[in-house]
């Protein structure tokens, strides 16, 4: 049972969904792969971790740098969980390349691991913003963002990166 509710951010709707004890997705609506991997029985209530994460998104929309403290669960791949889990590692207003996490990805596996399957696996995280795939950018650009180029680039300025040197390439 999938428990949804949904938050007017400023940078447009943004669709949560938990187990009930653990959060399952936060997606903008509309986004590339949104709410794929949820069951399409839902229901719309506000239980307790879709408020605290509500009340976590008022936080980072005011450019407050915190950690989320709520529980996760997510379902994938093995690789696709590692690449979320290095996702997580990368700081507030920082950026990495799709080429860094594969290097960083190789040296925890012993395996060589391609950007573009780094790429493809940042592009369908299930949590959006709390698993910062905004944060992730080719090396000659921002590439893309499965929310949209212009909400990337919003919430790289909220954190204070240094976009500008990313629109230039």
């Amino acid at each position: 049972m999938v428990f949804v509710s949904t938050y007017d951010s400023p940078l447009g709707e943004i669709f949560l969904a938990s187990n009930k004890q653990k959060l399952v997705g936060l997606y903008f609506v509309g986004q590339k792969y949104f709410a794929r991997s949820l069951p399409s029985t839902r229901i719309e209530k506000e239980i307790d971790i879709l408020t605290q994460t509500k009340r976590w998104l008022e936080d980072y929309f005011l450019g407050k740098n915190q950690k989320y403290t709520c529980d996760l669960e997510l379902q994938a791949t093995s690789f696709c969980l590692s690449v979320w889990q290095a996702l997580q590692r990368i700081s507030y207003g920082e950026v990495c390349t799709y080429g860094e996490i594969a290097q960083y990805l190789a040296k925890q596996t012993g395996r060589k691991i391609a950007p573009r399957a780094v790429g493809a696996a940042v592009g369908k995280n299930p949590i959006s913003i709390i698993i910062p795939c905004h944060r992730v950018v080719a090396t000659n650009g921002l590439g893309g963002y499965a929310g949209g180029l212009e909400k990337k680039k919003a919430l790289l300025k909220l954190e204070g990166a240094d976009i500008v040197s990313l629109e230039s390439c």
